[in-house]
């Protein structure tokens, strides 16, 4: 019973890691919470069941029995007898859940939030996974078999995400199927009696066999080479093995368009419209008429998530397009006119995209089934099953027009609207930008003056210019870098005017579509690559999403300019002209206010803010040097350190205690026969001294490629060098002898030497080596000395052994504490 009660706890372990890729599906933990608590009552009742000896079928249904419990506990309906006892009302509950389920599973793109329909259709999956695993492992001690109900959560997610799924999860999966496999095998090893090295050695229960470790081995290899190999770049392709794979094998010419396809929270807009509007090729994608005589942008994505790499686009949640959508009509309000239209869409083949291009404000659509959903705050209409490839369809939708007396009424959001919580004021710290938008909103009071002010930014008067190839910059922030350059297209004007917007308080987010173009037949607009477009769309309080479109109008096709947001490149018509702005219709209106809004912002000072000449661009030419004063650092490091051993090692004050030695050469003390020795406190000091010359000797020899012998005495390697390398040089030879000698006394003698000479001594040396050398070696020896880089040679070989030695003890002091030992020890009890 212990084994498998131990097997069990394994099986439920396993069952709960090989959920772990359904972590991608979900938003928070609240599933992998309520799942271990139904898993943990799984295994209690196995448990439970095999202590009382039951039959295989009463296992099995004690295991049902205690997920039913877990669930009526997790899931009540309010009827429930004690909490955990259920009554026919929870059945019911039950069965209004799983359709519940259902439903939500077509309404919410991945990640899904935790509502209680898919928690109880996730806790259910995962409990009834739980009771197969532990049938097959422990009832029928099939484990390998476990594995098909463990893959079954796996496909969950491969299923419903449209994008690859994370491969962590998986791993964490496939270490849980090992992790069954092995105690399995243990187990069976276990009721054998005795285990084997594979080379005859008898081992103990609780050691790692060898064997065994091989398996792991492998196992650990084939999960890598699993989850490594389809995310490797293929050679000659764009893209990896995986790519490769998932990607389709058409005939056809392609059109080369990235970023589109997958989720509608994971694809990339920006990376789309820029890769349409550089395409050579002109292509037909939509088809739309409406009966409205001058139509807005059609759109279909939105990006509102801003971070310092720029905007980026989250997954959208909506209802079902065939249910009734919200009705965009506003309050009566003075300057706001909003009226229906109709539209009918058709979308050519080469558009393959997860969402629907619409019109604003949708109110009801024809021909979509509900696989399309409609997200009211993005006011865009998606799929997570569906794409856009050859659909046709129609809608009805509201246009609002407004006027800017309109939006200045417009108060500050509270601190407690839904857009400020969900953090849509808020942007990256940007010094520069903040400056900027403080200086152009100074003097500004309602919230549409501050966005007009920064619209109006954005002109030809300030410098700014249409170009589909941007410039790159130095700052380190693109944004910056797209300010001071004041050339882009209309993505970039898009994603600076959001970003300053936000910066001033009020939340704007980022929209991509299509302009209305100039193919036009009737009331039907073809729209190609070319009139794909981005904008940006700013939130007024008692109002909603207003666009602004900052691109400068000459580089759009078909750009649409309106009251609130006039062309700021076009000369102002004169009042009696036909097309100039009315003015003159609202009292409520300045007639000067948005000329002296302009005149804020005729004055062009980039990134100055304040000062009276533009800023001019850092050179580059500091980084470079700097960079090459860095190498030229890391690459004189030995020579430095070669340096300062030596002037360590030279740098000592003599001794003067003198006294005579009888065993003196020729010419080394202050007067012919006497030598300077030490006596007392100094002998210390004379000895250091001495063993710091022979060190540099040594040193030197090294640099200078002279064969050293570290095991000769000091007077026999004097001899060798003398008979060898100085042979012929009378004074080095001498100079070598007072180093042998100096070495010598210091090591066996009572009385070392005087340090004194030993320092010209070292030079007379050093001098007669650099000349027997040849000029490879002299430059070696004073660019990379050799004797610096083998003595960190050594030192990291040093340094690697006691890390070797130190890994060594820890494993066998672990092992001391091995599960697979306590496991025997428990077992033999």
């Amino acid at each position: 019973m212990t084994r498998h009660r131990n097997l069990g706890l394994v099986a439920a372990g396993a069952t709960l890691l090989a959920a772990a890729p359904l972590s991608a599906i979900f938003e928070r933990w609240t599933w992998l919470i309520e799942s271990a608590i139904a898993v943990g009552v799984v295994a209690g009742a196995a448990a439970l069941t095999r202590a009382l000896r039951a039959p295989l079928w009463g296992q099995v249904l004690g295991m049902l029995a205690g997920l039913t419990l877990a669930l009526t506990w997790l899931f009540p309906a309010g009827s429930e007898i004690l909490a955990v006892l259920p009554t026919p009302a929870t059945f019911a509950h039950f069965s209004e859940l799983l359709g519940g389920s259902v439903q939500d599973m077509r309404s919410y793109g991945v990640e899904v939030p935790d509502t209680p329909p898919l928690l109880f259709i996730t806790v259910l999956g995962v409990g009834a996974v739980a009771v197969v695993v532990d049938l097959l492992t422990v009832g029928l001690r099939r484990p390998a078999l476990a594995g098909l109900p463990m893959l079954a959560i796996y496909s969950v997610p491969v299923a419903v995400y449209v994008d690859n799924v994370p491969p962590v999860p998986f791993v964490v999966g496939a270490v849980g199927y090992l992790w069954l496999l092995g105690a399995d095998n243990v187990d069976r090893v276990r009721r054998f009696g005795r285990r084997f090295s594979g080379d005859g050695r008898d081992i103990d229960v609780w050691e790692a066999s060898p064997l065994a470790a091989a398996g792991r081995r492998l196992a650990v290899l084939g999960v890598a080479v699993a989850v490594l190999l389809p995310l490797v770049p293929v050679p000659g392709m764009n893209g990896s093995l995986l790519d490769s794979l998932s990607s389709g094998n058409g005939s056809g010419n392609g059109t080369g368009r990235p970023g589109q396809g997958g989720a509608p929270g994971k694809i990339n807009l920006f990376a789309a419209l820029s890769g349409q509007l550089n395409q050579s090729e002109v292509a037909d994608l939509i088809k739309v008429t409406t009966n409205e005589a001058s139509p807005f942008y059609l759109r279909f994505g939105v990006a509102d998530e801003l971070k310092s790499s720029g905007f980026e686009v989250t997954n959208p949640s909506g209802r079902p397009v065939t249910r009734d959508l919200p009705d965009p009509t506003v309050p009566e309000r003075r300057g706001v006119e909003q009226r229906q239209y109709q539209a009918t869409v058709e979308v050519s083949r080469d558009l393959d995209i997860p969402l629907l291009p619409v019109y604003s404000e949708p109110v009801r659509t024809e021909d979509l089934n509900s696989s399309w959903l409609y997200d009211d705050d993005r006011q865009i209409v998606f799929s997570n099953r569906e794409n856009s490839r050859g659909k046709r369809y129609s809608f009805e939708y509201v246009r609002s027009t407004y006027s800017p007396a309109a939006l200045r009424t417009a108060r500050k959001l509270p601190a407690d609207h839904p857009l400020v919580r969900r953090q849509q004021t808020k942007t990256p710290p940007v010094p520069q930008v903040t400056e900027l938008v403080d200086r152009l909103v100074q003097g500004k009071v309602t919230e549409y003056d501050k966005v007009r002010a920064i619209y109006d930014y954005f002109s030809s008067d300030n410098g700014f210019s249409y170009q589909l190839r941007t410039e790159g910059g130095t700052s380190g922030e693109d944004i910056v870098d797209f300010l001071t350059n004041k050339v882009g297209f209309c993505q970039q004007y898009a994603a600076a005017m959001g970003w300053l917007v936000r910066a001033a308080g009020i939340p704007a987010r980022v929209a991509f579509g299509f302009t209305s173009g100039s193919n036009r037949n009737g009331n039907t607009y073809t729209l190609t690559n070319r009139n794909l477009h981005a904008w940006t769309e700013v939130y007024f309080d008692g109002i909603g999403w207003v666009p602004f479109d900052a691109t400068p109008a000459y580089g759009v096709p078909g750009s649409t300019r309106s009251a609130w947001a006039p062309d700021t490149d076009a000369p102002d018509p004169l009042p009696d002209q036909p097309g100039a702005p009315n003015t003159g219709t609202d009292p409520e209106e300045s007639p000067g206010a948005v000329g002296s809004e302009r005149e804020e912002g005729d004055t062009d000072t980039g990134l100055s803010l304040g000062a009276e000449t533009p800023t001019e661009q850092a050179p580059v030419w500091p980084w470079w040097a700097a960079g090459s004063l860095l190498l030229l650092l890391v690459l004189a490091l030995p020579a430095l350190r070669r340096v300062s051993l030596r002037r360590r090692r030279g740098g000592r004050t003599p001794v003067a205690v003198a006294a005579t030695d009888p065993d003196v050469g020729v010419g080394v003390g202050p007067a012919a026969g006497q030598r300077m020795v030490v006596v007392g406190a100094d002998a210390d000091r004379a000895r250091a001294d001495a063993h710091a010359a022979w060190d540099e000797l040594l040193d030197t020899l090294v640099d200078y490629r002279v064969p050293v012998d570290r095991t000769e005495t000091p007077r026999a390697t004097a001899d060798r060098l003398i008979g060898g390398v100085l042979s012929g040089h009378a004074d080095s030879a001498d100079a070598m002898r007072l180093l042998g000698r100096a070495e010598e006394r210091a090591r066996y003698a009572r009385n070392p030497l005087t340090g004194d000479p030993l320092v010209p001594a070292l030079r007379a040396v050093r001098a007669t080596l650099a000349a027997a050398a040849d000029r490879r070696t002299r430059l070696l020896a004073a660019v990379l000395p050799p004797s610096v880089l083998q003595r960190w040679r050594l030192a990291v070989a040093d340094t690697s052994g006691r890390m070797v030695a130190m890994t060594g003890q820890a494993r066998h002091r672990l092992l001391r504490w091995s599960p697979r030992r306590l496991l025997a020890d428990r077992a033999a009890r």
